[in-house]
């Protein structure tokens, strides 16, 4: 790393011939566009509307094409979660509010990030819209093509200098610190490249008849199936023996699936905090530097007034704050980093388990006010949970970090920096007073329990009880307990309210990463928004993805399908035949008739319906 004055020179100097992030964002929405507009066109019609010249034009032609199916894309899911991983770069830059094209007032700033984001979303539509596309082929070459350009842009941009105006926070980051920005997208377009070749090679040998043709999209999905049917068997006697890990840590579920949605989400969290904390990390270096440049002004100052200033003692305490300042939030750097980290796995593992749930009709881990939630903000959570969860994690980070560095200094300065001043023995004799304190007032609390507990409930009904009933006995003792233990229960409700505010802050703070999981009080979690978008989205994915749902659904289509070529061939037979047509009334009566004539005995178990003629017509049999 460069001195920051010689990094910041540098820096200046080779902005003139870089790519700028945001130009080059604006100039790839062309061969977006056409990308688009060629796999529209492609893309057929399946009901026609109302003709028209444009409708008459086009044919069945030029359909609205879909990136990703949110909702039930199981398949190429970590092809779409790569894709979702490629637009870490920009997804930050806009995080960063890097983006302003045009200079418009502070409060239209939420309108300028809704263009970005809509900018973004078009410029990686190809990545999507290929990967997804019917016409493999042609959506291969296009993919690979916009793949190739993307790629060749993000390496001109990680080997040039970013432009100062593209992204604030990379003005700190050198060359090499640029690089790791830049590796994971370069990556993950790496990666389609390979995809869409691979795409384009298999197509290719299907086109050329040297390969059978992929079979079509199943709407019953094998881990459906495989879920439904370990429904209908009966349950193990004995359940296999598991290990630790899986009691503890993960099981494995084959008749589990997480959708695109899930898997695009975690991927593009897990690279976005990689370059939160690469940022994070670069904006530390600068900030050291400048406090080593603002610790030598107070040394010369200490050395030229011979430290004997009467500001020296107040200097060497800001030295040493800003010592253990920087000591501290290095160190916690890894801690936060790998508790967000194990918060996305987590996720993934409330997901399953919020799902099988709520497939089985248990809905009493959900407060009682999403028990049924509006339909319409399910619908919009669907669209919301995924950017949340990513801007909760780097919240989460951010202020678990700082938190996490808030609680180093407190031991620093409460156990280790006293030690190193040889005030070991009056920091041991303030902690053992500390700890004696709060052992005491938890001993008088305990107390109160096991009297209570001895002397002023009745005894059990049965052996067989657990505790004893809640019945008062020895009343005139208990209320003269309750008397003078009033007064004292006053001074320790302050203590007990501190420490409810001190818990609940640690707690809120320490799980506000956390999107599955509200953090508000019960009666409350309305205000949560992003527990209300997780909740949503559990919901939509439960009604949509429901495993015995889509078998039921999937079993009246192939019913409806038998129906529909049964009536297609007999139709195809009586349209083939030379002789007369027969009505489908006279055939069913006539093979009425020839049933009833072998089988007398059913004469007797007719129905007799009234203008039907059957009473006769059973009457002609029995004279038969």
């Amino acid at each position: 790393l460069f001195p920051p004055r010689e990094r910041i020179r540098q820096l200046n100097g080779t902005c003139v011939g870089s790519v700028d992030l945001e130009l080059f964002l604006h100039y790839s929405l062309i061969p977006s566009l056409f990308i688009i507009l060629v796999l529209s066109f492609l893309q057929k019609r399946d009901h026609r509307k109302q003709r028209d010249e444009t409708s008459r034009l086009l044919g069945k032609r030029f359909e609205i094409i879909i990136p990703l199916d949110f909702v039930g894309t199981f398949s190429n899911r970590w092809s779409y979660g790569i894709a979702f991983g490629a637009t870490a770069n920009k997804v930050m830059f806009l995080f960063s509010e890097g983006y302003q094209p045009l200079q418009i007032p502070q409060w239209a700033q939420a309108f300028v990030l809704l263009i970005g984001g809509m900018e973004v979303g078009l410029s990686h539509f190809p990545f999507f819209a290929c990967l997804s596309s019917e016409f493999q082929l042609v959506s291969s070459i296009l993919g690979f093509s916009y793949s190739l350009i993307c790629f060749t842009g993000g390496l001109a941009s990680a080997h040039l200098q970013p432009a100062p105006h593209a992204l604030l926070l990379l003005q700190f980051l050198g060359r090499y610190e640029t690089v790791m920005f830049y590796w994971p997208s370069l990556l993950c377009l790496a990666f389609l490249l390979g995809r869409f070749l691979h795409m384009f090679v298999k197509s290719l040998r299907v086109h050329l008849g040297w390969e059978l043709p992929m079979e079509e999209k199943p709407f019953l999905e094998a881990h459906q199936a495989e879920h439904v049917k370990r429904l209908l068997r009966k349950p193990p006697l004995q359940e296999s023996k598991k290990s630790w890990f899986q009691t503890r840590i993960y099981e494995w579920d084959p008749c589990f699936q997480f959708p695109s949605r899930m898997i695009g989400t975690i991927v593009l969290a897990f690279i976005c905090l990689y370059l939160f904390i690469v940022i994070e990390f670069c904006m530390f270096v600068f900030v050291r530097d400048e406090l080593d440049v603002f610790e030598g002004e107070l040394e010369y100052y200490i050395a030229s007034m011979n430290q004997t200033g009467t500001l020296t003692p107040v200097i060497l305490r800001v030295k040493e704050l800003m010592s253990v300042s920087k000591g501290v939030w290095l160190v916690t750097i890894l801690p936060a980093s790998f508790t967000c980290v194990s918060y996305l796995f987590h996720i993934l593992a409330c997901y399953r388990k919020h799902m099988k749930r709520l497939w089985a009709g248990n809905k009493h881990f959900l407060p009682s006010k999403f028990h049924n939630p509006s339909s319409a903000e399910s619908v919009v959570a669907i669209a919301r949970y995924s950017g949340w969860q990513i801007a909760y994690i780097l919240w989460g980070y951010l202020i678990i970090h700082v938190v996490q560095s808030l609680c180093g200094m407190l031991i620093m300065y409460g156990l280790v920096l006293p030690i190193i001043h040889n005030q070991g023995l009056e920091m041991l004799q303030g902690l053992g007073i500390g700890t004696l304190t709060i052992s005491i007032v938890l001993g008088i609390m305990i107390l109160q329990v096991w009297i209570a507990s001895s002397f002023f409930l009745q005894p059990k009904m049965s052996a067989a009880d657990k505790q004893k009933p809640l019945a008062l006995d020895n009343r005139r003792v208990f209320h003269n307990f309750n008397y003078f233990l009033f007064f004292y229960n006053v001074l320790l409700g302050l203590g007990a309210c501190l420490s409810r505010l001190l818990i609940s802050c640690i707690l809120g703070t320490w799980l506000i990463a956390r999107i599955d999981r509200t953090i508000m009080q019960n009666g409350y979690e309305g205000a949560d928004m992003g527990f209300n978008a997780w909740i949503g989205m559990l919901y939509v994915d439960h009604y949509h993805t429901n495993p015995v749902l889509v078998s039921f659904c999937n079993i009246l289509i192939i019913g409806h399908r038998e129906r529909r070529l049964q009536r297609a061939i007999k139709y195809w037979y009586l349209n083939q035949s030379a002789g007369p047509r027969i009505s489908t009334r006279s055939r069913t009566r006539w093979l009425l008739l020839q049933t009833l004539v072998n089988n007398p005995r059913l004469v007797m178990l007719r129905k007799s319906r009234p203008g039907h003629g059957s009473r006769e017509f059973t009457q002609i049999l029995l004279t038969c």
